[in-house]
């Protein structure tokens, strides 16, 4: 925890600070039983029975947007308010996202590792060809702030912008975080989003409806020239398939920022080219890193103090 973060929490409560790696559920037990609240991360696996062994918990402040690593349903039952950090991270991770299109359609990774082993001969006309974006369809799946905001970027390359949410349909206004419009998308069904996009990028929340969304199936259904781009959660992808679809050049190419199993990949992935793989660093800046630690901090002290959570989950 930045060191300003972990300020603001001393000057209000007893802190005990796990400096280690991840708790097991028995030491997350046994550190939880005389706490009246918890700051997580999404490593951090918060079960029922870790909720269930907390008599005095009140609060558990998740560090990071998703919170599938919380038994949501345990800590409502016992009336313990879950929050979360929206918003802070969501143009770091955009402009990560962003990072990754641009890395796998124009090869950078790949043409990085070629110069580093000594394999670049020169420059030739039609030396590892990548892919343009002027024209081409980007298909979001998951339109809540970080596909908004995914989306917003994708006028400055010019494409047609497509969507599935479940809760969307016709065409959908696009607004930023002020409530401005700044275009628009069509909404349409999964099926049919894969099969029209070049790019197609997740930013899901991770539920068992979602996960392994994009498997076999849907791979397939996706254009040979079409990109895949996750940096929601790993399991919404099954990555078993994923190489698959890579090796069989189904689709030409994937950047993935998370994995399904972290922070072990799928072996297959490692020896592939047309790949791209980073280490879960969507919201890795120091100045987001910060501000989603503070809105922690701040809603364990608010609920502490009896007031209302910040960012409450819905």
């Amino acid at each position: 925890m930045p060191s300003v973060v972990m300020q603001r929490l001393e000057d209000s409560c007893d802190v005990d600070l796990n400096e280690g790696a991840d708790l097991t559920e028995d030491q997350l037990i046994a550190r939880l039983r005389d706490k009246q609240g918890l700051v997580s991360v999404f490593t951090n696996q918060v079960t029922r029975r870790a909720i269930e062994s907390a008599p005095q918990l009140r609060v558990i402040a998740n560090v990071a947007v998703g919170y599938n690593n919380i038994d949501l349903q345990a800590a409502r039952e016992r009336g313990i308010v879950v929050t979360n950090t929206p918003d802070v991270l969501t143009e770091a991770t955009a402009n990560l996202t962003w990072a990754l299109i641009l890395d796998i359609t124009r090869r950078v990774s790949e043409g990085d590792r070629l110069v580093r082993r000594g394999g670049w001969k020169g420059w030739t006309f039609n030396f590892m060809l990548g892919s343009d974006l002027a024209g081409k369809q980007l298909g979001v799946v998951g339109m809540g702030r970080i596909g908004r905001a995914v989306a917003r970027r994708a006028q400055a390359f010019d494409m047609r912008i497509a969507c599935f949410s479940p809760r969307a349909s016709g065409r959908v206004s696009l607004l930023d975080d002020e409530g401005t419009e700044f275009g628009s998308a069509e909404s349409m069904p999964l099926d049919r989003l894969l099969a029209t996009s070049d790019v197609v990028t997740l930013h899901c929340p991770l539920t068992d409806e979602t996960r392994h969304l994009i498997n076999q199936t849907a791979l397939a259904r996706m254009k040979r020239s079409a990109y895949l781009i996750n940096a929601a959660r790993g399991p919404v992808v099954d990555e078993a398939a994923l190489a698959w679809a890579l090796k069989s050049r189904l689709i030409a190419g994937a950047a993935l920022d998370v994995y399904e199993r972290e922070p072990e990949v799928q072996q297959e992935l490692l020896a592939l080219e047309n790949v791209v793989l980073s280490p879960h660093l969507g919201s890795s800046t120091t100045e987001t890193r910060v501000a989603m630690a503070d809105l922690a901090a701040l809603n364990v002290i608010a609920v502490l103090t009896g007031q209302a959570a910040v960012t409450p989950v819905p």
